[in-house]
């Protein structure tokens, strides 16, 4: 099989991975003719980082063959589909060679299991090393890792990767039986454990290395220089001396970083009967646990042959929307995650927001007096973030905020001003509720009801045509 042929196979297989975000790691470039690639540049966009940078990344599969059958998956053992597989040397000339005509910013790479969890762990490994060693590529690098993948190969996965992930699949450990039984989600987490624990002892080495002080001979100079047993001489050798100033404090080498962009996950959504709470308790769980940098949520998309126990329909894209606003609130703006989903129904509204949600079902704590509240409680105003926040708390450090002021800021007024008190506006009657229909909208259609009319299902572009 030619190259172009398995480059359009395991591109298209590897589409269904959402954590592919480039935020968060180290800056370098190769701006001197040092290396090649950046972890910066800006180019033909493939996705958005949580920063909001355009970035473009090659995002394939080392190859699609997998000895797993899980349920919801395109590539499982079952599934009729065409396979292929890259080569360690393919993987590489392709991430470089699309670099060179600035296509890419980075290499997103995962794979299916072939043979074991350590030989595919292995393949995945070799490729970044070789970007990094041989080719001292310095762009970013997302290694999906292997459940059950030997610690020393997660070592050296997070000595040549920017960010490693490990996909917990469904949001319940029920679900992930039901429909993925080859896999363990105690085997998944044991994973995301070990990640942490590389990523803190990194962090702390490199804390270490950069406050240590020595004694009193180090530091580079044009005096004496130091022999193999640490004695100053004035002989000279093959190597080149290290030369010392006298009394000068040594700097130490501060160690490597170990994934400096952290671990992130993907859990799918709508693929079992998980309810929105469900989904973002487990997600909690995931940032207390192992500090994820993220979790990403990713709605089922039916699969061609698909077995009896998967739904015959993709959830709304709206409600994916939804759980990535939930779970911004829980991450900056100091929401529970039991309080987001606080009604009977488990289910996120998708008529509005879920900071909008949450104002609209506590009416008792608002209005909120802009000159006033602590910050805590401006963060839960709907239509302000968390740089407006900010940027309120220091104007009324000066003199007190004024209806016109929040005009200049450029905030979203018909969301703000009907929750908020300040000077030269205070709001009529409490903002309209908008109803639901059975309690909340419906996770299935996506309707609702909204200011007491009955919404349509929302019309949103599906990602895949």
């Amino acid at each position: 099989m030619d190259l172009d042929r398995k480059l359009a196979i395991l591109a298209d297989a590897a589409k269904y991975d959402a954590s592919c975000a480039s935020s968060g790691t180290d800056r370098r470039d190769s701006v001197g003719g040092a290396g090649i690639g950046s972890t910066e540049g800006m180019g033909i966009c493939h996705s958005y980082a949580p920063d909001g940078r355009c970035i473009s990344l090659l995002k394939i599969l080392l190859t699609n063959h997998c000895q797993y059958d899980c349920l919801y998956c395109v590539n499982r053992s079952s599934s009729n589909v065409a396979r292929a597989r890259f080569s360690v040397e393919e993987v590489v000339r392709l991430t470089l060679d699309f670099y060179r005509r600035n296509t890419i910013e980075g290499l997103f790479l995962s794979s299916g299991i072939i043979k074991s969890p350590d030989h595919t762990m292995e393949q995945v490994v070799r490729v970044a090393q070789t970007l990094r060693e041989v080719h001292d590529f310095r762009g970013y690098i997302h290694l999906k890792t292997i459940p059950d993948a030997s610690d020393e190969l997660l070592r050296r996965a997070g000595r040549y990767a920017d960010r490693l992930s490990i996909n917990v699949e469904m949001p319940t450990e029920a679900g992930l039986k039901q429909l993925a039984p080859e896999k363990d989600t105690s085997a998944i987490h044991r994973s995301m454990g070990r990640l942490r624990l590389h990523i803190d002892e990194a962090r702390e080495a490199r804390a270490s290395a950069g406050g240590s002080t020595g004694g009193s001979t180090g530091g580079l100079s044009v005096g004496s220089t130091v022999g193999s047993t640490g004695a100053t001489t004035g002989t000279t050798t093959g190597e080149a001396p290290i030369r010392v100033i006298p009394g000068a404090a040594p700097r130490p080498a501060r160690p490597p970083r170990f994934a400096p962009a952290g671990q992130s996950t993907q859990m799918i959504v709508g693929a079992d009967d998980s309810d929105d709470r469900s989904i973002l308790r487990s997600s909690a769980a995931l940032y207390g646990r192992f500090r994820m940098r993220r979790v990403y949520y990713s709605a089922f998309s039916p699969i061609p042959d698909a077995a009896r126990a998967l739904p015959l329909k993709a959830p709304p894209l709206v409600r994916e929307h939804r759980l990535y606003q939930a779970d911004w609130l829980m991450r900056f703006y100091g929401f529970d995650h039991e309080e987001i989903v606080d009604d009977g129904t488990g289910l996120l509204r998708l008529d509005v927001d879920p900071k909008h949600a949450w104002a609209l079902a506590h009416p008792e704590r608002f209005p909120v007096d802009l000159n006033q509240a602590p910050r805590e409680l401006l963060l839960r105003v709907p239509g302000l973030g968390v740089g407006s926040v900010d940027r309120l708390i220091a104007a009324r450090r000066l003199r007190r905020v004024r209806a016109e002021d929040l005009r200049h800021m450029k905030l979203p007024l018909r969301r703000v001003l009907p929750f908020v008190i300040v000077d030269g506006h205070r709001p009529g009657a409490a903002p309209p509720a908008p109803t639901r229909a059975s309690g909340a909208a419906d996770a299935g259609t996506g309707t609702g009801v909204v200011g007491g009319v009955v919404a349509g299902a929302p019309t949103q572009l599906g990602l895949f045509g």
